[in-house]
């Protein structure tokens, strides 16, 4: 973890989809750094506390760290520290964090904070004691208001369902851009191909990372400096027998080899479920309408 050397404010969180209600808190932290001439840092951390502490192997957050790195540092903020979560982190009594990591390491002159934050071992130190601890360090503390703190909460929960429904222009409208899945294209069984919808086949490393209910979802991706639209299927391919979870996606109007390049899909619009057919027949013949449906999206946006 580098330190900082000029000094800064800081403020604290997940910051999981660095959605509508996180951009408020960020735009705050920067504005404040502005007109107190320090440079503005976000503290974050990775593994999510919940997965070293509780062992929830099941937990979902809407951004891989490095989705959420590139997310937040296009926002303009100063430093952004990604934190190792450990254990032994853990057991930092509340002096020991704000001692060795907001003073020695952020060089932290203001904090801006939720007034429900708590930190330092079992989590039993609240914004009072960080007002008191500022006292000794030479730092001040803003509290984030309790509706602002609540916005931020009910919005991830909110955005987190509506992916799990499938429900992307919900979610997008949550988020403030569009949410999105990035992935090496790997090689599938190639039967879009023969079926006359040849598709790129996105494999997600971390596990940890939400992916949308199965169903046929309205998509593009930024390919050879251009928007290129697509038609994404998440899903077993249940009409020719398959059981395995795949992300495959049809680009309109494009043909070149994807395989073994890492891509960025942001998600639109969901069309449909997916359905098991009585026969490949019907796939296709459904697959022509999710096709007419995508274009007549596609004009509406132009």
């Amino acid at each position: 973890m580098n330190t900082i050397i000029n000094p800064s404010v800081v403020t604290i969180g997940t910051f999981d989809g660095v959605h509508i209600g996180h951009q408020k808190i960020i735009d705050r932290l920067i504005d404040v750094a502005k007109k107190n001439h320090l440079e503005s840092a976000i503290l974050t951390f990775f593994p999510h506390p919940r997965m070293v502490l509780q062992k929830e192997v099941g937990i979902k957050l809407i951004n891989t760290i490095e989705e959420r790195k590139k997310i937040i540092k296009s926002k303009g903020v100063d430093h952004l520290v990604v934190y190792p979560f450990t254990k032994e982190f853990s057991r930092l009594t509340a002096r020991e964090y704000v001692e060795q990591i907001l003073v020695k390491k952020l060089n932290a002159k203001k904090i801006i904070i939720g007034y429900d934050h708590r930190f330092g071992r079992n989590r039993n130190a609240n914004i009072q004691d960080l007002k008191e601890l500022g006292k000794t360090f030479g730092f001040t503390v803003e509290e984030i208001s309790k509706q602002d703190v609540e916005d931020v909460a009910v919005s991830s929960t909110k955005i987190r369902k509506a992916i799990e429904e499938g429900d992307i222009e919900k979610a997008n409208t949550f988020l403030g851009n569009l949410f999105s899945l990035y992935g090496k294209i790997i090689k599938g069984k190639s039967l879009g191909k023969t079926l006359g919808f040849p598709t790129a086949n996105l494999e997600i490393k971390e596990d940890y990372k939400i992916i949308p209910k199965n169903g046929v979802y309205i998509v593009k991706a930024y390919l050879n400096n251009k928007w290129v639209f697509g038609m994404m299927n998440i899903g077993t391919n249940p009409t020719v027998g398959g059981d395995i979870q795949t992300i495959e996606t049809y680009f309109l109007d494009f043909s070149q080899d994807l395989y073994g390049q890492e891509l960025n899909i942001q998600m639109l619009k969901r069309i449909r479920d997916e359905r098991k057919f009585g026969d490949v027949d019907q796939l296709i013949e459904a697959m022509n309408k999710d096709l007419e449906q995508t274009k007549t999206y596609i004009q509406q946006l132009k």
